[in-house]
């Protein structure tokens, strides 16, 4: 009997050993790298933005970030891998559109899968800016070619579509502008009087998250850089998404 038992539990820890890991059920991410910079965040355009005021300067080490928004494909093998509910798509099919209905801890616990996270607001904004330049929107500056880079209100229907459809910015990253807004790993703050006065609380004691960029449903004001939207955690939204950050080194 006790041989029994020491053969059943030699059995059972093997099927464990060949069980896969969830990492290599994952797809693949493609990432961008982005060179670390100093840069002056907020609303470099107008000045007038509350929200994104005062200016402030930001240092960034290197990074990477992923090449496009996190789409439906990836996603769901995550979700199958590690028994989450699979999120609804509104019947427009799956495959390579970004996804949407994932809340912030959803998309956290998806880049931690990767050993990722998601970005910071200073680490969006930059690689936004193809590195931090004047641009009002992912890429472009002139509002007339908008077009060119962003899935918006004005152009689109009502959902998400596939990424990477619209011209890259400078660093030849997608989407940044338009087609998801998207999910930062920040709390979210108001900038200060004195910009070194920012405060960045414990995520754990604030319940609003930042999205930034904007979607498919948003005008070409709210599609702006440096445009700031607070929202609640726990909302999965049919019109938020998210992509992921790889530190090369944190602090």
């Amino acid at each position: 009997m006790k041989q029994l038992l020491i053969l059943l539990l030699i059995l059972l820890g093997g099927c464990a050993l060949f069980r896969p890991s969830v990492q290599s059920q994952l797809e693949p991410l493609e990432m961008t790298f982005v060179e670390g910079g100093t840069y002056l965040m907020g609303d470099t355009i107008e000045e007038e933005n509350d929200d994104s005021l005062p200016l402030h300067e930001v240092t960034l080490p290197d990074f990477y970030i992923g090449t496009y928004e996190v789409t439906y494909s990836q996603y769901d093998a995550y979700a199958r891998a590690t028994g989450k509910k699979l999120p609804q798509d509104d019947g427009r099919g799956r495959g390579n559109r970004a996804v949407v209905y994932v809340n912030w801890y959803d998309a956290l616990q998806f880049c931690n899968a990767y050993g990722y996270r998601l970005p910071t607001e200073q680490e969006w904004e930059f690689a936004a800016r193809s590195g931090g330049k004047d641009q009002i929107f992912s890429g472009v500056f002139d509002p007339d070619s908008l077009d060119s880079v962003a899935r918006h209100k004005d152009n689109s229907a009502g959902y998400t579509f596939s990424v990477g459809t619209k011209d890259p910015n400078d660093l030849g990253l997608y989407d940044m502008t338009g087609n998801v807004s998207e999910w930062i790993g920040d709390y979210y703050p108001f900038f200060k009087a004195n910009p070194d006065s920012i405060e960045y609380y414990p995520l754990e004691e604030r319940a609003m998250r930042v999205i930034r960029g904007g979607s498919f449903n948003s005008n070409s004001m709210t599609l702006r850089n440096y445009w700031r939207v607070g929202v609640l955690a726990e909302i999965g939204d049919h019109t938020i998404g998210f992509r992921c950050v790889d530190p090369i080194a944190e602090d």
